[in-house]
């Protein structure tokens, strides 16, 4: 072989190797900091790992929310239509957060009866309803408004 052809082999070797190696350690940092939305009832089916950030959603039991001596603990409970989970957050709630309404949250599963939120997401306005939420209240089996519920 020709050293002209042996240094763009030598090229082309290392030009692969450096892409390949750039993504595989791209695609495990997006799957590490990726946020995976479950349900009440994927929790509990064990679909979550505990200790990794994750989203839930679900709709706010009516009458479950309970603050703490410095009003900005607060504790809830979202249900799909067969399962629930307790929602501890320690922040200031949304002005549109209520009783009765899809929300979505971010944090960290203590365990299959409990999540850590750091942020609480409510809906914007009466027709709107987060997409995971209604999508996972749709699969199981509760009621959702199709006709008014948009989508962004």
């Amino acid at each position: 072989m020709k050293p002209q052809r042996k240094k763009r082999l030598i090229a082309v070797l290392a030009t692969v190797m450096g892409v390949s190696i750039a993504a595989v350690l791209l695609m495990y940092a997006v799957g590490e900091n990726a946020n995976y939305f479950y349900s009440p009832s994927d929790i509990y089916a064990g679909k979550a790992q505990p200790g990794k950030t994750i989203k839930v959603g679900g709709l706010v039991v009516p009458g479950t929310v309970k603050r703490g001596e410095n009003l900005l603990d607060v504790e809830f409970v979202i249900k799909d239509k067969s399962h629930q989970l307790t929602v501890l957050f320690s922040d200031v709630l949304p002005d549109l957060f209520k009783e009765g309404q899809g929300i979505v949250a971010t944090g960290k599963l203590i365990d299959n009866e409990r999540f850590v939120a750091t942020s609480v997401l409510a809906k914007h306005d009466e027709n709107y309803m987060p997409p995971e939420v209604k999508r996972a209240l749709e699969q199981s089996g509760h009621p959702v408004k199709t006709d008014t519920a948009t989508e962004y």
